[in-house]
Formats: structure tokens, sequence, C-alpha cells
């Protein structure tokens, strides 16, 4: 039987594959995994429980919070919250594990179910596998007072603010007109409460969620609406949320993208002139524009390259004890303050720095790294095992890195959930991208065809 874990929890089609007799059964496992093995002393096991207001999350929360306090485990229910306010709570009332029920850039017929272990981190391939095996395994099914109790976490969402405004010391947002796309999502209320609290003068789109409008043409993966706001209010620079708020991207005052790479390279120029930034080094993925990794080395900053996904910027980030790090996509860890990708948390730090430093977004961005073409083809159909040792396909790749120099990058990645390889090139020139990538997606497509 296929792994029931994904990259980032259980997750599909609500009602589906993810029904409430599986989010329920999924909550009893992890009472006994995450909670009742790992706590001491006859304790009963805490657990924290929000979700991203999409409707199926009502019930699927439901099923979850039945599944945990029928198991002997007394739930927070922290309601509506993004992903890094369930994490911060976990580790702020020292629960023994946490729930977040969300599909965070998805649209909203998708759900899905993260856990986090104590402290708010994502847990490791080994207790997924420990939570999945124990589903084949009775629950444990406790009565009269050793059953759960479930109360409402009332003052979730403040203490969540609280600490994101703390990351800020001592510097205000006010003077700055700030334009949020909050992704009808999780963060709808507490983004704009943040931003209002640090001083900001606040636009808000995007902030209604009704259940099934999350992500729908807007947010971070929608960014048109946020990039007319900003022009028609005169803002000085907007943010996009995604649907769990764990990530976020940027426009500046003209309209203009300001994209992962270039609001990592911002906040670790930030953080270094600062001494904040540990060992003067980035965690960045593979994907990262090669222009972010040559802005870094111009400032001095040493740049630790993982593999695709949030998990691994994280593992690589707490290997060697960095603080920051993140992926194009807008997902960006401060270790300082979370312990995952925090959307509003970067929002409000870049905001910061704008602030700090009386300089456009638009300038801050250029000053971090001049962003080099890139153009990424999905090569379907093919064999990827052999992308890695295929001689014909190796050479080709040599040939177009000589060719490109210092001045390009090539990088071939095999899908991994699909018989697809991405055939990813970065140059000087879109053209040159462009002829590069389509020459070598053509070998890749005829020496590795199914």
């Amino acid at each position: 039987m296929a792994r029931l874990f994904g990259t980032d929890g259980v997750r599909g089609v609500a009602n589906g594959l993810l029904t409430a007799e599986l989010a329920l059964k999924l909550a009893q496992a992890a009472a006994e995994v995450l909670g009742h093995r790992r706590t001491e002393g006859g304790r009963r096991p805490v657990a924290v429980v929000a979700r991203d207001p999409r409707v199926s999350g009502e019930f699927i929360s439901a099923a979850v919070q039945a599944g945990l306090a029928s198991a002997g485990v007394d739930v927070h229910d922290a309601g509506v919250l993004p992903t890094p306010a369930a994490a911060f709570l976990v580790a702020d009332i020292d629960a023994d594990f946490g729930v977040m029920i969300s599909a965070s850039h998805n649209p909203a017929p998708d759900n899905g179910i993260k856990f986090l272990g104590r402290g708010g981190h994502k847990l490791d391939d080994a207790l997924e596998d420990e939570i999945e095996d124990q589903l084949a395994h009775e629950p444990p099914r406790p009565t009269g007072a050793e059953v759960g109790r479930v109360q409402r976490f009332a003052d979730a969402e403040d203490r969540y603010v609280v600490h994101l405004l703390r990351s800020l010391g001592e510097t205000s947002l006010r003077g700055l007109k700030i334009v949020l796309d909050c992704a009808h999502g999780a963060a709808s209320g507490c983004s704009p409460q943040a931003f209002t609290d640090a001083g900001a003068d606040v636009v808000v789109i995007g902030a209604d969620p009704d259940g099934i409008n999350i992500n729908e043409g807007c947010g971070s993966t929608h960014l048109d609406q946020l990039q007319e706001a900003v022009v028609s209010q005169g803002a000085d620079l907007g943010i996009a949320h995604d649907g769990d708020a764990d990530r976020c991207l940027a426009v500046d005052h003209t309209g203009a993208v300001v994209d992962g790479d270039q609001i990592m390279g911002v906040l670790a120029l930030a953080l270094k002139s600062d001494g904040q930034l540990k060992d003067d080094t980035l965690v960045v993925t593979v994907m990262s524009n090669l222009g972010l990794k040559l802005g870094m080395k111009k400032a001095g900053i040493s740049v630790v390259e993982t593999a695709v996904g949030d998990r691994y910027v994280l593992e690589g980030m707490r290997a060697g004890g960095y603080s920051l790090g993140g992926e194009q996509s807008g997902h960006l860890i401060f270790s300082d303050y979370a312990t995952t990708g925090d959307g509003v948390l970067t929002g409000l730090q870049l905001a910061a720095r704008v602030a700090a430093t009386g300089k456009p977004l638009q300038t801050l961005a250029a000053e971090a790294m001049d962003r080099l073409p890139q153009v990424l083809v999905n090569v379907s159909g093919v064999d990827k095992a052999r992308v890695k040792t295929h001689d014909a396909v190796l050479a080709a790749v040599a040939e177009v890195e000589g060719r490109l120099g210092e001045a390009g990058r090539v990088l071939l990645r095999p899908s991994g959930t699909e018989p697809v390889v991405r055939v990813m090139v970065e140059a000087s020139t879109a053209e040159i991208a462009q002829e590069e990538s389509e020459s070598l997606a053509q070998i890749v497509r005829a020496e590795l065809a199914l």
C-alpha cells in the first residue's frame, strides 16, 4: 500500500481520500504515538488543534478532536489560525503535540492533516511511519475521568500576534501604507491585526473567507489583485499570504513582484547588518535563483543548498544552527522566532526593513540580488530514475554548462510524484535560458522516453 503521509502530512480531497473516519483514526493513532508513548508520570497528553477556514475543516477538525479526546488527550481548540501560529502555540503552552488542518495553497475541495511534535516541529519520516503503523492497532479507549477534555483556546490569536510584534523589537511600521492579501485564508484575522498594531496604515483584500473561496484568484498564487491594489492605493508595498499563511510573497510600490529569493536576500542582509545572521550563512534550496547566490557572495554571506522542500531547509538550518533559510516560493524560516515557515512574520520583517532603512522595497530587492532569467520545462512520460546517470543526458548538461559559464546554471530534477523530469536553466538573458532549456528538454525526452 502506498505511504499515507506525503511531503506535508496527509492531504487529499475532503470526503474523498480524507474522510471523517480517517481523520478520527489518524488522531487516535497520533494520540498514542505522540502523546501516551512520550508522556511520563501518567500525565494526560495535551494537543493544540487549529485549521484554515475551508468548509471541510469544520467536520475534519471535529473528527480529529473526537479522536484525540476519545484516546485520552486534552484538546485546546485554537480555531482558525495559520500553520505557524499552531506551531508557536504548541511550544508556548508546552503541549505534547499539535494538529493543523489545512491544504495550504490548494483549492477549497482539498484538505490535509499535519502533525506537529513537541516544540512545534514538523515530524520526521520515522514518526509519521510510526503513526501510520499504529492505524493497524486498536487505539486506547479510556473511560470515565480518563477521557480527554476539549476546550476552546480563547486567547490563541492574541498570543500569536503578541509573539509576532515582539519580533520587531523597537521598530515601528508607522508611516508605511501596506496592502495585505490574506487569500481568504487562515491569516484573515491575525495578519491585519499584527500589521495594524505594528503601526502600519493597512489596506486589506482577500480577507472575507466563506469556506469555499480560499486561494481563489487571490493570495500568493494569484498576485494580480494585490499588484493592482498596491498601485491604485499608492501603497509602499503589498504582502500576499497563502491559505495557511506559512508563506509570503511581496509587491513593491510599482506593482512588481518580489519573490521568495529576493525577500531572503533583503532579510539576510538585514540580519547580517544587525549581527544576527548566524555564521553569516543563508540556507536555500537548489531551486533558488543563481542571482541570489551571487548577491550573497558579494555581501560576504555563505549559501548552503538543500533539496527542495521547507522540511529540508529546516533540517539544514538545525544541522548548522543557522538563523535564516527558505524557498523561492516564499517559505521563510526565522529560527530565532519560529519552527516553520511563517508568512505573517516574514511580511512584518520585510516591512520593518523598509521602515528602518527608509528605502523602497524595489531598491532593497535590487541591492540584494540581480535576478537571472529562469526557465523551467517539465518533460513528461520519461524514465526519471535515469536522469542522473544517463551518459547522453549528462554530456548534454555539461555542454550547456560550458556555454553558460559562471553566468548561468542547469538543474535537472526528477519529480517526486510524477513520471516527470524538471529541466531548469538560468542564463544572462531570457532568450538564452529559453533556448538552452528547450534544447535540453528535447534530449531528455528522446533519451529517456518510456
